[in-house]
């Protein structure tokens, strides 16, 4: 038998309580796992179900229990149920086998007069047993004559079930009298209590039983074993069912907590338009998508929950693998190709502000299926989809929603929260299926452009950009992608700049480092147009300098940044967790917002003031208001210079003296000087000497003679891959004997074959990470400046074949498991690469 053999609503009720973020799951026994016999001793539980319930007791956050009216210790002698299932005696009186010792003198007094009382009842009358457990009594009348059975069952209920103290159970067959108020749907709740279950699951048969399934509400679900009354929801004939559920639980589970086969990261392709981004899997899936804007809720959000929180999927109808994906040349359109079948993916980029136009083409000669499946709000609203003229609308959600596609056949099916949008098509080489996805409109009408015309258009929008770019003789053509990644994290709107496009994915297969990095942080967002200015692009350094004197202009000075901010300019929200996300491949928490938001960070100045160098070199000239910013991030230096703080890395500890800080605090100074003195601007007479202060405060306090390296901060032995900066900023010569030993100690210490981890220390939280790109690229400029340029070019092709097959590069990689890992595209690890392509062609 399979899963399909139970009622289609039960099936459905399993899904919803599957998707639980903690589950707990409690089975009675004798009935349930186990089949009735006539002699208690020989019930022994199902295999499947045993199985069933230590598979789920070994997923994330999930609990399971079986909850008996027998006695704990014979409960686990008779059961052999594995360590990983929690045992609950005795109707929930007994929670471990030491359960007697917590008993009160007058408790136990009142256990030996029951125990007495009961022997003289069932004296010499054959069949009647009693079982005696260690804070109740059981008296057992199955193997009696039908009428002696009756008899003592009364004068149970007439005599010591009447006692003070004394809590009766009524079973079949069998009356329990306990001496502590108990029963299991009170068990039932203390479980509940105790691993924090958001929603729980129990099935039983016994009479018993339905104090906990008066405990059922919500989204909690009862399964009756059997017939007779029952408060419970749904119903199952026996303990061969009980064993179904119980698998079809543990599979929808597993896979909603880890996915059946979550995409490598580095596999997955961005869309985009300067307005809002996309991912694409190999297989041409819609995984990730945020309206109306990347840093707001998503509409798909497959990557970090699985098919339940939204995706648009198209694929072969005869499966297969596809054969490969690539960007159409200097474009952001995307090719999914199998054998017989196309799919071209783009966004449109010349959209109204408030609408993100995504268009999906099918061609070739293969019949293809569709899945559209949005979920908004990260899948918290419930979606009906609604047929209507040449496409679905989706209804129920705040922002309009539709899906246009003209000679399309949708089948609507619903789960009872959400509806899903199913098709079978076969386009042909002279009509392609065109599918337009419309966030932020319900129009269905025609284009007035032909898509081939609009394909052509987006094309043209990428590719005459990506053709006045001076792109360098090492590795051009992913530079070259590189460079239009870096783009597309770009807001042509406000002028802010993403960090990566998602939020949460691990830099810990299943670890709690999951953080959103949809945000403009003022550190990433200079060093990444200044790349674009270095390839000879300035139109997104100027939009996000008007992007920042924007943000100041709200502002009493610098010294009241942010770290990072929404791309319209805005204070991001409190950092909070959805609960109903499983993660990427089971990494939980899925995260929003950001606590690095309330974090000081002096470093943000340096790399801002060396961007208003690099793009004033560019233009040939320095903008007056671009100079009264530096003058004033210089006084916020000036000022704060010596303080701690949280630094580049944003670790939740204490704020340390750290090097990287001072480092870039110098380079604010430094550089201030240096452009006033090329552009004839009024230099502060105090700004050389802080600048040699702050060198030599550098110099003197981060060296550590014990390590022979600048190492993380003043107060420890620690080393940190920023604190390359020392040497990569000028601060010191690069020839200068503590530089080349400083660059040798980080190899040693923290480089891992094709990549280098941040540090080593504790930061405070728990698990691991992998090894930064941008700490390689930091390394290999090192390298260079310290004359080791084998060394740097054999890093430099590491970094290269990490790489996805489109070119993209995401925070981190993992030179163990060797995968990738952290958000993706990452713009730190884009900026790495174009970087070192630059210093390695020169």
């Amino acid at each position: 038998m399979t899963a399909e053999a139970l009622p289609a609503e039960l099936r459905r009720a399993i899904v919803q309580v599957a998707r639980t973020p903690r589950l707990l799951v409690a089975c009675d026994y004798d009935g349930t796992l186990a089949p009735i016999t006539a002699n208690p001793d020989e019930a022994r539980p199902l295999p499947e179900s045993v199985g069933a319930l230590r598979s789920l007791a070994g997923l994330h956050e999930t609990t399971t229990a079986v909850i008996s009216g027998r006695a704990l210790r014979d409960l686990a002698t008779l059961s052999r149920l594995p360590a990983e299932v929690n045992l609950v005696g005795s109707h929930g009186s007994e929670f471990d086998i030491g359960f007697i010792h917590a008993l009160d003198d007058k408790a136990r007094e009142l256990h030996r007069r029951l125990e007495a009382e009961l022997e003289n009842l069932v004296l010499d009358v054959p069949g009647v047993s009693l079982e005696v457990k260690p804070a109740s009594i059981a008296v057992h009348v199955r193997r009696a004559e039908h009428e002696a059975g009756r008899r003592v069952l009364r004068d149970v209920h007439n005599g010591p079930s009447q006692w003070e103290g004394v809590s009766t159970t009524d079973g079949k067959e069998v009356v329990e009298l306990a001496v502590v108020q108990t029963d299991k749907g009170r068990a039932l709740d203390t479980l509940r209590h105790q691993v924090g279950a958001t929603a729980a699951v129990f099935v039983g048969d016994d009479v018993t039983d339905e104090k906990a399934f008066a405990r059922i509400t919500g989204p909690d679900l009862g399964v009756k074993v059997g017939d007779g009354e029952s408060l419970a929801q749904f119903r199952v004939p026996d303990t061969v069912d009980v064993a179904l559920v119980l698998a079809f639980l543990l599979e929808e589970r597993r896979n909603w907590l880890y996915g059946e086969q979550a995409p490598p990261i580095e596999r997955l392709s961005m869309l985009a338009n300067e307005r809002s981004v996309a991912l694409v899997t190999p297989d041409a899936r819609l995984t990730w998508l945020c309206h109306p804007g990347p840093d707001a809720p998503a509409i798909f959000a497959d990557l970090l929950g699985g098919a339940a929180a939204g995706h648009f999927s198209i694929k072969p109808h005869r499966n297969g693998l596809p054969l490969g994906q690539r960007y159409l040349p200097n474009t952001m359109t995307v090719e999914t190709r199998w054998s017989r079948l196309l799919v071209t993916d783009y966004i449109e980029p010349e959209s109204p502000a408030h609408r993100t136009d995504l268009v999906r083409v099918i061609s070739g000669e293969a019949a293809a299926e569709i899945v559209f499946a949005p979920r908004p709000e990260f899948g918290g609203v419930p979606v009906k989809l609604v047929a209507q003229g040449d496409g679905i609308l989706v209804q129920g959600t705040s922002e309009p929603f539709a899906l246009r596609s003209p000679g399309v056949e949708w089948e609507i099916t619903s789960d009872g929260m959400n509806d899903t949008a199913t098709a079978l098509v076969t386009p042909s080489q002279e009509k392609p299926v065109v599918l337009e996805l419309r966030c932020g409109t319900t129009d269905l009408g025609p284009h007035e452009l032909s898509e081939v015309e609009r394909r052509a258009r987006a094309g043209d929008y990428w590719s005459t950009w990506a053709q006045t770019l001076k792109l360098p003789s090492v590795q051009t053509d992913l530079v070259g992608r590189s460079a239009l990644t870096l783009r597309g994290l770009v807001n042509t709107d406000t002028g802010g700049v993403l960090a990566a496009a998602t939020s949460s994915l691990p830099e810990e297969i299943g670890g709690v480092r999951n953080w959103d990095y949809r945000y403009c942080w003022i550190r990433d967002a200079a060093m990444t147009v200044r790349e674009l200015v270095h390839l000879g692009s300035i139109e997104e350094a100027e939009g996000y300098l008007r992007w920042l004197h924007g943000v100041l202009s709200t502002l009493a000075g610098p010294e009241r940044l942010h770290p990072l901010y929404t791309l319209a300019g805005s204070v991001i929200g409190a950092e909070a967790v959805i609960e109903s996300l499983p993660g990427y491949a089971g990494s939980r928490p899925v995260r929003v917002g950001n606590l690095a938001n309330h974090q000081v960070q002096l470093d943000v100045f340096g790399p801002v003031v060396e961007l208003v160098q690099t793009l004033a070199e560019a233009r040939g000239e320095l903008r007056d208001e671009d100079w009264q910013m530096v003058r004033a991030m210089a006084e916020a230096v000036t000022r704060r210079w010596n303080e701690p703080d949280h630094g580049i890395w944003e670790e939740r500890h204490v704020p340390r003296h750290r090097v990287y800080s001072r480092v870039m605090c110098w380079v604010t100074i430094d550089r201030a000087i240096k452009l006033g003195e090329v552009y004839g601007r009024e230099v502060p007479g105090a700004w050389p000497s802080l600048r040699d202060e702050i060198a030599t405060d550098v110099l003197e306090k981060g060296w550590n003679d014990e390590v022979q390296a600048f190492t993380t901060a003043y107060d420890g032995t620690d080393l940190d891959a920023a604190s390359l900066f020392v040497g990569l900023t000028g601060l010191i010569d690069p020839a200068d004997p503590r530089f080349q030993s400083t660059v040798t100690a980080i190899e040693a210490e923290l480089r891992s074959g094709s990549t280098v981890y941040r540090y080593r220390r504790d930061d405070g939280l728990p698990g691991g990470e992998g090894g930064f790109h941008i700490c390689a690229a930091w390394l290999i400029e090192a390298y260079l400046l310290t004359g080791r340029r084998t060394e740097a070019e054999e890093l430099f092709t590491q970094i290269v074949d990490a790489a996805g097959p489109t070119g993209l590069l995401p925070e981190q990689f993992d030179p163990i498991a060797e995968r990738s890992l952290g958000n993706h595209p990452q713009a730190y690890s884009h900026i790495g690469l174009i970087r070192c392509a630059n210093l390695l062609s020169r």
